[in-house]
């Protein structure tokens, strides 16, 4: 297995070949010369059981892997128990849509910060996260993943120091590092070749050297302001990053094979493919 590279959903280009609806998305996928979907439930997880199943079906048969997106009103950190406790419904609503169309992975929002300290924060998403694992093993799902994001926002829970400490909390857990987020909410983190690689020797440290190879990622480049994230853009800006270039560059070096979803805004296909392409380009890339 090698790096997997696909879009957050459908690019523009999904209509304007003539697609219609999601059972097609293995077929473009494929088109695209893509190997990976993460299916969009941000607002709800809303697609039942058979039609998951079908999607894969589809999927598996053009060797296309899936990941879910759970909702963003998930709030692993609020001080607020419904909230939480209802956190645990939607990441078990999420894990019963993945687990069907055959994927293992769903990537988490864990909340903001509020008026509470960071630290109280990560200690709520920490107990919440332990509640969400015990009930995906009681209901015979302890195999998906749960992947908290890093997040793009200044008050929100989701640095990557706090991700890892999330993720030593069980070996199940994967990191979703998501580098236009890290860049945003720190108004241009990645400057330098030692600043991405700071990530990679990041996730090795805290997490070991398995969880470094097959660490879920999100990626594009973000507009930020003081706050952090303001809008996702596309490859074709010059003006914000991150580059792709490096982060494919230290995927190689460090013989990893992540799961890359890119969310540019409309041309998330067309740029996974970018990073594909020159992913594949490296000798020391594995093909």
């Amino acid at each position: 297995m090698s790096a997997r590279f696909g879009p957050a959903g459908n690019s523009l280009s999904f209509a304007e070949m003539g697609y219609k609806n999601s059972l097609q998305v293995p077929e473009y996928l494929v088109k695209m010369g893509l190997d990976h979907f993460e299916y969009q439930c941000g607002r709800g997880v809303n697609i039942g059981a058979e039609k998951a199943h079908e999607l894969g079906k589809l999927a598996a048969e053009k060797g296309i892997t899936l990941s879910l997106h759970a909702p963003y009103y998930i709030s692993m950190s609020s001080v607020e128990e419904e909230k939480r406790l209802n956190s645990i419904n939607y990441i078990l609503q999420s894990a019963r849509a993945v687990d069907a169309m055959g994927g293992n992975r769903i990537v988490v929002h864990t909340g903001s910060c509020g008026k509470i300290t960071r630290e109280y924060a990560l200690e709520l998403a920490c107990d919440t996260m332990k509640l969400a694992l015990k009930a995906l093993d009681d209901e015979g799902l302890g195999h998906v993943h749960i992947c908290p994001e890093t997040m793009g926002k200044v008050n929100q829970l989701g640095t990557l120091d706090e991700v890892m400490a999330l993720c030593r909390l069980d070996e199940r857990l994967i990191p979703c590092i998501d580098f236009g987020h890290l860049n945003a909410r720190d108004q241009g983190f990645f400057k330098t070749p030692e600043d991405y690689e700071t990530v990679f020797k990041t996730i090795q440290n805290e997490l070991g050297s398995e969880r470094l190879h097959s660490f879920h990622a999100h990626f594009s480049k973000i507009e930020y302001t003081t706050g952090g994230e303001k809008k996702h853009l596309t490859f074709a800006d010059t003006l914000y990053g991150p580059d792709f270039e490096p982060v494919m560059e230290y995927v190689a070096h460090y013989g990893c094979e992540p799961i890359f979803v890119c969310e540019s805004d409309g041309t998330q296909a067309e740029d996974a493919r970018t990073m594909k392409q020159y992913y594949l380009s490296l000798p020391e890339a594995i093909k």
